[in-house]
Parts: structure tokens; C-alpha cells; sequence
């Protein structure tokens, strides 16, 4: 078995040279070629992006595998199709926007062989460049989430568990005793939904038994337009709810709801509820039959955690405005309508003075 296996999903990635310089930066990892793969797998796109794999593939094929999906199932399904033939004693995600120092993986994988780690992150830099200047710096996790896990820590990775592809992690942690060529499908993610990994980070959290982190940004966060961060739409705001649904399911299905109850009901509050119902509200959304749509949202989370708004985590965390409109929400959905438009019809007035 090798030692790392580098999954990246793959969906219309080929203008302005995005792709190209992602991969150059994976081909150029200061590892030894032999000691890791790349499997970069193209979720059915309909640009040029396969065909810069096969490039790639042909010009690097010790260590880089192009695999075409024939049917498109968002980064979760890619993920899982490179998971299933992957086989690293390590395994590491990039999306395929974005790129990373040259010595990454070999920084990364030093710090779990000194420690003893099962997984190992840092931070990363926010550009809207193709360059290693560094722009904005994320710190993804925290000094206090390190060392070896115990209940404390648990709580600080799943109430901050960072973004998944600025890790690695040991193999076991995400496919469990799955074996690369087995004939059964892998499902480690949710597929044809954005949000996946939200939907199934908090496993892989508490299966870890320690964690380290570098607190350098080696990853960088490439900011464009297309970039689903920035995608308003019924799609996207349908698929965070579902991962939020998914978040009590797996903490439900894996043994840990009820010692994580809640971290697991804010989070979900977050992602479900708050992060959905302050994208869907703002008229520059768009978003068609807003009002049904916001009463339902909250309908479902009154009906999850009726006694979300007294969690200690979202009464420290959440900025005072919303959760001074959320209470009016609950109380009043129509009274919490008019009011949010009011209220930013005058702001976008008195801004315009």
C-alpha cells in the first residue's frame, strides 16, 4: 500500500487555467512520486476538463489516475468513486479550483509520523489570484481541538471542525476496513447534493484519536464567482438542509447524538437553519416564493430542537441581530417578513443618501 492517495473531484474546472493550476501543484508535491497517487475523477463535465486529465495521466502515469463518471453526481459522488480505488494509507482532498504549497502532503504527514496523529491540518489563504501570495489566512482549527482526543476536544472539532480537503486523514478514519477494487459501491458521501461535507465530517471527527494542526496557511482558497460559496439558488439552499438533516442521522446511525446533543443541535441549527434562512431572505436572492419557502424552514427547525434558541453555543455564538430576528420569526413568521424587508428597503435607502 502506498502511502498517500489525493482525491479530487472534478466538474467543468478548464477555463482561465484553473485546473492546470491545481494539478501542478499536486504533481510538483516534494514527496517521493512513488510514495503517493492522485486520482482525479471528472464528474460527466462538458468542457475540456477530461481531457486535461488525460494529459496528466499520459504525462504522469507513476502517479496520476484520470477516471470519468458517465453520469454527474456532484463531489460527493466523485469523492466516492476515487475513494473506492484509492490506496493510500492516507487520504487527502483538494478542490480542483484550488491549490497548495509544494510541500504540503510532506509537511502534513511529518507532523502525524512525530505526533502520532490520525489526521493533521492548517490553515488556509483566501486569493482570488493564481499565485502563493498569500491573501486572507483562515486558522481552519484550533490549538485547544490537539493532542489526544478526549471529551473536551471532541466538542471544540465538532462545534469548529474546519473545512474537510485541509486535512489528512488515515484511511480508516473515512472507508474503515474497505478494500481498493471491492466489487461494493462506496458510499462514504452523500452524492448529487452540494453541502457533502457537512453531511459526514462529524464521523470522521469522532473516530479520530488524535489530532495535530499547523497553523500556516499551506492550503490556498481560490474566490471566484462560480465557487458554490458564492451560488444562490433553490438547489443550493435545499441541499444545506438536507446535509443538516444528514448530520443528525449520522450522529444518530454512528452512537454519538445523544453524548454530543448540543454541539450536533447547533450545528444543525447553523447550517440548517440560520446560514438558509439569512441566504434566502435578502430580495438580491431571487429566490421564488421566498415567504412559503422561510416558513417552512423554520417550521421544521421549531419541530427538530424546539429549545434551540437556549443552546449556550448559539446564545454565545450567533450575532445579536439575528438572533433578534430569529425570535421574532418564531413568534410571527409574517411579523419577521415584513419586518426584514422593511428594515433593509430603509438601510438600502439611507445608504443610496
Amino acid at each position: 500500500m502506498i502511502k498517500l492517495s489525493i482525491i479530487v473531484p472534478v466538474y467543468n474546472m478548464a477555463s482561465d487555467g484553473k485546473l492546470e493550476y491545481c494539478l501542478n501543484s499536486l504533481v510538483g508535491q516534494t514527496l517521493d512520486p512513488a510514495d503517493y497517487e492522485i486520482i482525479a475523477v471528472d464528474d460527466c463535465s462538458t468542457d475540456n476538463s477530461f481531457e486535461i486529465l488525460q494529459r496528466y495521466e499520459k504525462e504522469h502515469p507513476e502517479k496520476f489516475k484520470a477516471i470519468h463518471s458517465e453520469t454527474n453526481l456532484h463531489q460527493g459522488g466523485a469523492k466516492n468513486i476515487g475513494l473506492a480505488i484509492a490506496k493510500g494509507e492516507w487520504l487527502g482532498f483538494i478542490d480542483a479550483d484550488d491549490w497548495i504549497v509544494p510541500d504540503y502532503y510532506e509537511r502534513l504527514l511529518n507532523k502525524a509520523k512525530e505526533t502520532g496523529a490520525d489526521m493533521v491540518g492548517c490553515d488556509y489563504s483566501l486569493t482570488d489570484e493564481h499565485s502563493f501570495k498569500v491573501g486572507k489566512v483562515v486558522h481552519n482549527n484550533n490549538y485547544s481541538q490537539t493532542g489526544v482526543m478526549d471529551k473536551k476536544r471532541y466538542k471544540n472539532l465538532l462545534l469548529e471542525t474546519g473545512s474537510l480537503v485541509v486535512k489528512v486523514y488515515r484511511r480508516e478514519l473515512i472507508v474503515g476496513d474497505y478494500k481498493p477494487g471491492t466489487q461494493n459501491k462506496l458510499s462514504v458521501f452523500p452524492e448529487n447534493i452540494f453541502y457533502e461535507d457537512n453531511a459526514v465530517s462529524n464521523t470522521w471527527m469522532t473516530r479520530s484519536k488524535h489530532f495535530e494542526y499547523i497553523q500556516e496557511p499551506l492550503y490556498f482558497y481560490y474566490q471566484h464567482q462560480n465557487s458554490t460559496v458564492h451560488s444562490i439558488s433553490r438547489k443550493n439552499l435545499e441541499d444545506r438542509m438536507v446535509a443538516g438533516r444528514m448530520i443528525i442521522s449520522e450522529a444518530k446511525e454512528n452512537g454519538y447524538f445523544d453524548e454530543y446533543k448540543p454541539e450536533i443541535e447547533f450545528q444543525y441549527t447553523v447550517l440548517f437553519y440560520v446560514n438558509t434562512l439569512f441566504s434566502a431572505m435578502p430580495k438580491s436572492s431571487k429566490l421564488k416564493d421566498c415567504y412559503s419557502f422561510t416558513k417552512a424552514l423554520a417550521k421544521e427547525m421549531k419541530e427538530t430542537f424546539p429549545d434551540f434558541q437556549e443552546n449556550h453555543y448559539y446564545q454565545e455564538k450567533i450575532h445579536p441581530e439575528e438572533k433578534k430576528l430569529i425570535a421574532y420569526q418564531m413568534k410571527s413568521h409574517m411579523f419577521f417578513y415584513l419586518y426584514y424587508r422593511l428594515l433593509w428597503f430603509y438601510r438600502g435607502l439611507r445608504s443610496k443618501s
